[in-house]
């Protein structure tokens, strides 16, 4: 069994993977920056290593400092987190190297699913339906004919992409070429790689995220899906579980199809396979294969604890549930509280100079943030999640009415008053949004 878990991340999802540790019984060891120093997983850890300087390149992504610390307290496994190292092959196989557990999937897993085009294709093969497109990489002198085979409009999207970098539509031919071009920059720019591959593009569909848990023998279950579509530049705001969109027979038949896959796959750990939703249809887009930032609202409907699960696994104990044993109850939604001006998400940070976290039943806050604490300029905007639950979606909401008015943090500029914007708002009430919905409404009230 494992004894001392690094924690190779920072932030809230650090704090949550403490969390899950002590309830465990397992010793943890915090890494931070110098900038994290105060921060509050440091502050609670067994034992903390400081392992560079504020940029992330020096620190959180500083393979050899975090093996090093590691070695240094004795840690035989690293839970990566999201973000970071949590879907690098490279930082799996030298741990694995050095004899330390890596908390996550296998480096084959992590690389078939890192690369887009391998991935679609993957996925192809183990029953999970996809979205039209080329069968590979495409190039300037063959972008056109795939085009019109799959048919207009199309989007173009980094092979190594993810956040919505590397992404362009073209609604036409004439578009097309300068959408290649532009998209193959932005690619090399982020990722170091500007290979592009080609969909179909969908008018206006949701996002559609299915999350499972294998145990890497041939055995893994499904824990219903998270309807992910209210966004802004691609990156998600608000989660919700179950999805408004779905019925039961739709929900337990991608869940099954997604299930049996990951079986196939003899896929290790928690991962969230994503669609893309529209009549009744799911097309595959990613799969991440780490945690997500929205994965208590699914803890929230299940009651199972998917860190808890993710150490289980590693340590080779295997699933503590089986299919059946998965019971879907009430209605869950997140709340991502970002350190960000709310109606131009300009970055703020600061000083918090008071923090009051909402609470009852239903509730659940994960943030790192307290009274006095500064908010680093140096990383993601993400301080917090608001995470509520209800017995119905209706209850849900007024539940979340309630506490998004008991929330407080001062000092800096947060994204608060956009989802108490959104919880009055018709269409969110009804469930009736789409992944262009919230650019568009931003956009109308802004004018």
């Amino acid at each position: 069994m494992i004894s001392k878990i690094l924690i190779a991340n920072r932030g809230e999802i650090a704090l949550r993977v403490l969390r899950a540790c002590k309830e465990l019984g397992i010793a943890t060891v915090a890494v931070h920056s110098t900038a994290d120093a105060d921060a509050m997983h440091v502050r609670l850890a067994d034992e903390s290593v400081c392992i560079g300087p504020p940029p992330s390149r020096d620190s959180y992504l500083n393979i050899h400092q975090i093996v090093a610390a590691c070695e240094i307290t004795g840690a035989d496994a690293v839970h990566p987190g999201y973000g970071f190292l949590s879907e690098n092959a490279k930082f799996a196989e030298i741990l694995d190297a050095h004899g330390i557990t890596f908390i996550g999937p296998t480096a084959e897993h992590i690389r078939i699913m890192g690369d887009k085009i391998t991935a679609k294709k993957t996925a192809e093969e183990l029953g999970i339906p996809v979205v039209p497109g080329s069968d590979g990489e495409v190039k300037p002198d063959n972008a056109l004919e795939v085009a019109r085979k799959i048919g207009f409009p199309v989007l173009i999207k980094a092979t190594a992409g993810g956040g919505g970098r590397g992404m362009k539509v073209a609604k036409t031919e004439a578009d097309l070429d300068e959408a290649v071009s532009t998209a193959r920059s932005e690619a090399l720019a982020a990722f170091g790689n500007d290979a592009v591959y080609m969909e179909k593009y969908l008018g206006k569909p949701r996002h559609i995220e299915v999350q499972v848990v294998g145990d890497g023998e041939g055995d893994a279950i499904h824990l219903g899906e998270r309807d992910c579509s209210l966004q802004r530049r691609h990156q998600k705001v608000w989660e919700e579980a179950n999805s408004p969109a779905l019925n039961v027979e739709q929900r337990m038949k991608i869940g099954k199809i997604c299930a049996d896959a990951m079986k196939k796959l003899k896929y290790r750990g928690a991962g969230t396979i994503e669609f893309l939703y529209e009549n009744g249809e799911f097309y595959f887009i990613e799969m991440n294969t780490r945690l997500q930032v929205e994965h208590p609202i699914t803890e929230a409907i299940t009651g199972i604890d998917l860190v808890h699960e993710q150490i289980r696994v590693a340590s080779g104990a295997g699933l503590s549930v089986r299919q059946e044993d998965v019971v879907f109850s009430g209605h869950a939604i997140e709340c991502r509280i970002n350190a960000e001006d709310p109606r131009t998400f300009v970055p703020s940070p600061g000083t918090i100079t008071h923090f009051h976290a909402p609470g009852g039943l239903g509730v659940r806050v994960d943030s790192g943030a307290y009274q006095g604490y500064r908010i680093p300029p140096y990383y993601d905007s993400l301080i917090g999640k608001l995470i509520v639950h209800g017995r119905t979606r209706v209850e849900c909401m007024m539940r979340l009415r309630r506490v998004l008015d008991e929330f407080v943090i001062d000092g800096i500029k947060t994204t608060l008053p956009l989802f108490q914007d959104l919880i009055g708002n018709q269409d969110i009430a009804n469930g009736d949004y789409d992944i262009h919905w919230l650019e568009d409404y931003l956009a109308k009230t802004d004018a």
